[in-house]
């Protein structure tokens, strides 16, 4: 088949990794596959590296970009569409919402139109927004959804709330939870590497490590991990929160912490390479992750898989990874339960090891490459 992925840009993130792997695996059986994107602008790093030497080709439209904005917007549309008419492509598949409906609308107005896709790796629209944005973003996906053949979600989740919202019908909707290249996270690091990177940061080697990956933004959630630690400071004198991630909010994050006497409490590591993650994970003990709103947050089941459990809001897909065996599922913005879940992992190594190995049972196979390219192909096949 030939297929074009469209992704709006290629940051450190979930939906970049999965549409990489993605494009990588369908490659890897012999597909022509075509990549488009947007250039990595902002402090959220990126991904460029891993398109090097990969049997997919990539193209970066400059004039791809996150925020609406009709100076980029509209000859983003017509190079997507002069590419799709150059490549003729079998499938289109979108992904992120700006690439989703440029994407979309682009493939739709062809002549031999291809079969489209897109993936909901998270929602635009959410309870957090203001009302008359959120209606906006519901009405343009319902339009999009329109042009759209399937629709392939990361979580059963997204498929819900999606329909709740009107957009697509029920047959056209496929969940593929995002896959992990797992061979990385699943090879135990030495002693030395984890006394190192403890070193590195400053932490003592006895700590109790509850680690947040996320980028330092709004609706993160890191000012509830803050709040909570306040509390668990008082109770456990050997714990430390790592903030991994950069972002806007890095001076006001260390602000509230310095107010609240936790400076010596909290390491921060910038951004770091996706490489590494398997490191900080085995490095520490506990992910806390507070995100009121993601599709299925990459960090869960990469956690889970190198053996560590998981402290997460119930929000969207985490229901689906993060249970009573693997970790545990919090209400969203409820610091209490968060800070009792965190304390009941912080006093008992011997739960933390159960939890973390039933975890990593639990996402070998569910989300392994193959698994998710195997479901992604299904998809192209059967519309093809």
């Amino acid at each position: 088949m030939k297929i074009v992925h469209i992704i709006t840009r290629l940051i450190l993130g979930g939906a970049q990794e999965n549409t990489l792997i993605t494009c990588k695996g369908l490659a890897a059986r012999g597909h022509d596959v075509t990549l488009i994107t947007g250039p990595a602008l902002g402090p959220e790093g990126e991904l460029f590296e891993q398109t090097k030497n990969q049997k997919f080709k990539t193209i970066v439209i400059d004039s791809l970009r996150r925020q609406i904005n009709p100076i980029y917007d509209i000859p983003a549309y017509n190079q997507i569409k002069k590419l799709l008419e150059e490549i003729r492509p079998d499938i289109v598949h979108t992904h992120s919402a700006k690439a989703g409906i440029l994407g979309r609308f682009a493939a739709y107005s062809l002549e031999n139109r291809p079969k489209i896709v897109h993936s909901v790796h998270g929602l635009s629209f959410h309870e957090y927004q203001n009302q008359l944005l959120n209606k906006f973003y519901i009405a343009v996906e319902r339009a999009a959804a329109k042009k759209t053949d399937a629709f392939i979600c990361v979580a059963d989740a997204m498929t819900q709330k999606s329909l709740a919202a009107g957009i697509g019908r029920a047959d056209q909707y496929t969940t593929a939870y995002s896959a992990i290249e797992e061979e990385q996270f699943l090879n135990p690091i030495t002693i030395q590497a984890r006394n190192d990177f403890r070193k590195k940061y400053n932490i003592p080697q006895n700590a109790v490590v509850l680690v947040t990956i996320a980028r330092l933004f709004h609706l993160k959630g890191h000012k509830y991990i803050i709040e909570s630690a306040k509390e668990l400071a008082k109770r456990f004198d050997n714990c430390i929160w790592l903030f991994v991630g950069d972002g806007i909010l890095k001076d006001q994050l260390q602000n509230q912490i310095a107010s609240c006497g936790l400076t010596d409490k909290f390491r921060f590591t910038g951004l770091l390479p996706v490489e590494q993650m398997p490191l900080v994970l085995q490095s520490s003990d506990i992910l806390v992750h507070c995100s009121l709103r993601e599709g299925l947050a990459r960090v869960l089941p990469q956690t889970l898989i190198c053996g560590k459990p998981a402290i997460s809001f119930d929000i969207d897909g985490a229901g689906e990874v993060v249970t009573p065996d693997t970790g545990r599922l919090i209400e969203p913005e409820n610091v209490e339960q968060l800070t009792d879940s965190c304390a009941e992992l912080i006093a008992n190594e011997t739960l933390r090891i159960k939890l973390g190995k039933n975890g990593r049972e639990f996402v070998k196979e569910k989300f392994s490459p193959k698994t998710m390219v195997d479901k992604i192909e299904e998809v192209y096949k059967k519309l093809l």
